[in-house]
């Protein structure tokens, strides 16, 4: 026989985690940046990543983590409205921060086996990807992108 304590206290407790994580969600924190487990509430769409959001004065910085929490990369970005101004650009944070790719930095490498989505929103999507030697690259695109490829590359 379940005891009815018991059974208030777990609904309570989900009714609680589901409260705070919609609270903070809403508003990403603005400190923690750059640290292997920030206080802040895991964003990831991968069970192979972590993935941290902060903003401040309206720039939002998306940071990758691994599944042992080493900060592999970060982007940030500025939503503007219009998809085709959007600045997205990566971060000099994390162990691999030199394979970030962007619209406007950085090139795909073909030989690189094709990504996980690590993180979405309405603005940007970030995709990782571990190659054999155990790099990860970051592709930080527009949400509206549909061929990344032709998104990360750089005009003449």
């Amino acid at each position: 026989m379940r005891s009815p304590i018991r059974f208030a206290l777990a609904v309570a407790g989900l009714a609680l985690s589901f409260g705070c994580g919609a609270a903070m969600a809403a508003t990403p924190p603005s400190t923690g940046l750059g640290q292997a487990w920030p206080n802040a509430v895991d964003a990831s769409t991968s069970p192979n990543y972590h993935v941290y959001v902060f903003e401040r004065h309206g720039v939002r910085y998306v940071q990758v983590n691994d599944a042992a929490g080493v900060v592999r990369a970060a982007v940030q970005y500025t939503a503007t409205g219009n998809p085709d101004t959007t600045a997205i650009s990566g971060l000099p944070i994390g162990s691999d921060s030199a394979n970030v790719v962007t619209p406007t930095e950085g090139t795909l490498d073909p030989a690189q086996p094709a990504g996980e989505q690590v993180y979405s929103d309405d603005t940007v999507t970030v995709t990782a990807s571990k190659s054999p030697t155990g790099t990860v690259s970051l592709l930080a695109v527009p949400v509206d992108c549909k061929n990344p490829a032709e998104c990360s590359v750089r005009g003449p």
